[in-house]
């Protein structure tokens, strides 16, 4: 009855409730509707109920050096961000990591540092020098480094007789003579180019090498130290100091150019950047009795001598004149001081020895070994005075030239030669010691006392 009263507007409103109220309930609204308004709690129930997250975290990053653990020198991460084209050299590398001998280097360290302690003797130790005296023992030969020697040098001192070599492949080995044990590191990367070792301070050697890089050995440190880093990637071919001179560094770079690395302000000094020869510098020697007068030899045929206290006031690049200049056909190999300062010896690639004596070295006489034909290395060192001059001998041998006769007068020879010498030093206190490295990685040592 109450229906019959509503109009028919109402009736229709009714019914269009009635629909809607049907088609909400089959679609399940309201209940879908009240699962996203559970209250608090049940949320976090929810939360406590997801699985663990299966993603690896970011690793937190700790300084190796903090923890005591040694840095990889073939792991890229650790190279230092130089300005050399080989990201593979370290600034700074522990001589621990360039070590490559078989057996603990402690002793040898300890032996170093006690040397630069002031315990050191530097006496010349007379005798009575014989040429035919000179013999080779069989303990006195060691294969001191890997690759083909390149250079080899004595330890300025009485107390013990090291001798520090390098090869082609960057290495340098320390061997006392008479001794089995060879201390090996490789500091560089390709071929030993020159060695200092400081008279002063026996436990710092300086290296470089045709890379561009010259290095520090500092044995107190216990590092490698990178001294200097050619700009324009040019090779060093050799590398020199004059004995009353701690601080300065004299460099041979590119095409004849000189550079000084001093050590007081640790990079190199306004006095570089000489452009002294128009081809490559092959040896740089000081005047041991005028220490401010060198020698340099050049592949330009041109071996120059030069007062570098003159350099000073002189810009980068100026044109700084040589006191002499000795001119030959053929390329030089090497130009050495004697002794007492009085003569040059100088070779070429002829195999020609010229010694300069006299007046401001104006006496030449010229010696044409013909026993050193065919060496690719020529070159003629001095011995502990001004008579005689060492080279290579395609004999396998010694060759001796003595300055009075102006002649080879006899050949140092023995069977435990495995190959012709040609790198040689005379040890600076001990008369009688000759060191020559051979083309191969062999040192042999010839004593006389």
């Amino acid at each position: 009855m109450a229906t019959q009263k509503l109009s028919e507007y109402e009736l229709k409103r009714l019914e269009n409730i009635r629909r809607n109220t049907e088609m909400i309930s089959a679609l399940k609204i309201y209940s879908k509707a009240s699962q996203l308004f559970k209250p608090p709690s049940a949320v976090t129930k929810l939360k406590s109920e997801k699985k663990p997250k299966t993603e690896t975290p970011n690793a937190t990053r700790f300084s190796l050096r903090t923890r005591g653990v040694a840095t990889d020198p073939s792991n890229s991460l650790f190279y230092s961000n130089t300005k050399s084209s080989n990201p593979n050299i370290l600034d700074h590398l522990p001589m621990k990591e360039a070590y490559k001998g078989t057996h603990s280097d402690c002793s040898f360290i300890e032996t170093l540092k006690q040397q630069s302690n002031g315990t050191a003797k530097m006496n010349k130790t007379e005798c009575s020098f014989e040429l035919e005296s000179m013999s080779l023992d069989p303990e006195n030969i060691s294969n001191v480094v890997p690759g083909r020697l390149t250079q080899t040098r004595f330890f300025p001192s009485n107390d013990f007789k090291m001798i520090v070599a390098g090869d082609n492949s960057g290495n340098i080995g320390f061997w006392n003579v008479g001794q089995s044990e060879v201390f090996l590191y490789r500091p560089h990367q390709t071929i030993i180019s020159g060695i200092v070792v400081q008279s002063h301070c026996l436990s710092k050697i300086y290296t470089s090498c045709n890379d561009g890089f010259a290095r520090m050995m500092d044995v107190e440190k216990e590092i490698f130290d990178i001294v200097y880093k050619s700009s324009d990637k040019a090779r060093i071919s050799a590398l020199s100091q004059p004995k009353n001179e701690a601080n300065c560094l004299y460099l041979a770079e590119g095409s004849g150019v000189l550079t000084v690395w001093d050590k007081r302000i640790g990079t190199c000094s306004s006095l570089s950047g000489l452009a002294l020869h128009r081809m490559r510098i092959n040896t740089i020697d000081f005047n041991p009795e005028n220490p401010h007068i060198a020698v340099t030899s050049s592949s330009d045929g041109n071996a120059c001598t030069w007062d570098f206290r003159r350099i000073g006031g002189m810009g980068k690049g100026g044109n700084f004149p040589a006191l002499r200049r000795f001119s030959h056909e053929r390329a030089l190999q090497s130009a050495y001081f004697s002794p007492s300062g009085c003569s040059l010896a100088i070779t070429s690639k002829n195999n020609t020895i010229v010694i300069y004596s006299g007046v401001n070295l104006k006496d030449a006489a010229f010696v044409n070994d013909v026993r050193s034909q065919k060496l690719s290395t020529f070159r003629a060192i001095w011995g502990w005075d001004d008579s005689y001059l060492f080279t290579g001998s395609t004999k396998r041998g010694i060759g001796v030239v003595s300055t009075a006769q102006k002649a080879t007068v006899m050949t140092l020879e023995s069977p435990l030669v495995s190959a012709v010498p040609h790198k040689f030093d005379a040890h600076s206190y001990e008369v009688g010691m000759l060191a020559a490295g051979t083309s191969g990685s062999q040192v042999c040592v010839w004593t006389s006392c």
